[in-house]
């Protein structure tokens, strides 16, 4: 079965689906590499070390939102704190979406503390109010937007399933700024962003 595509306005015979019996062989060869096949795009080290960096962003994000959730204070806090602990939780499940992966790929999740700030693209801040507790929010669902959207073109089609498990992260990463981003103008009384 062969499918046409278009190059340099040249139609070429590409194989759409590889043959059976060659699927077959190649599943019993190379048993101890697990699932990265022949047809693995990237270099799984180099993948799981970019993991590595993404496990440490959102454990720091869980880390953060859960200070936040409980350090909260002030009149109108209540609302604010369950935000922050519903985005701690769903960090969470980000950061075992990224260490299972990691896991598939061969590597070793890297939960030490120690490092922790330094390899992870977020910061963790505690903020002295709750309003900056809601800003140092967005700012980190701001770098992790522009971080996850680099990985996802990076992954492209090489690693189509880090790429789709980074897709959906990002899409959960652009609700939360949101939700800071409304938080901070019903806090401050001014938006940030023109509608």
């Amino acid at each position: 079965m062969a499918a046409s595509t278009t190059t340099n306005n040249a139609t070429t015979k590409q194989p759409f689906l590889t043959d059976v019996k060659t699927l077959r062989d190649r599943a019993r060869k190379h048993l101890e590499s697990g699932n990265i096949t022949e047809t693995y795009g990237m270099d799984p080290k180099e993948t799981i070390e970019i993991l590595q960096a993404v496990l440490a962003t959102e454990i720091v994000c869980v880390l953060r939102y859960t200070m936040h959730a409980v350090a909260a204070t002030g009149i109108s806090s209540e609302g604010v704190k369950d935000e922050f602990a519903q985005h701690a939780q769903e960090e969470q499940e980000h950061m075992m979406s990224v260490a299972e992966r990691i896991n598939q790929l061969g590597g070793t999740p890297n939960f030490n503390p120690e490092g922790l700030a330094s390899r992870s693209a977020s910061q963790y801040s505690e903020g002295p109010t709750l309003v900056d507790m809601i800003r140092e929010n967005y700012i980190a669902e701001r770098i992790a937007i522009d971080h996850y959207r680099e990985l996802v073109r990076f992954f492209g089609d090489k690693d189509p399933t880090t790429r789709v498990m980074l897709e959906g992260i990002l899409g959960v990463e652009e609700e939360h700024a949101n939700d800071m981003h409304d938080l901070l103008v019903a806090h401050e009384g001014k938006p940030n962003l023109s509608k």
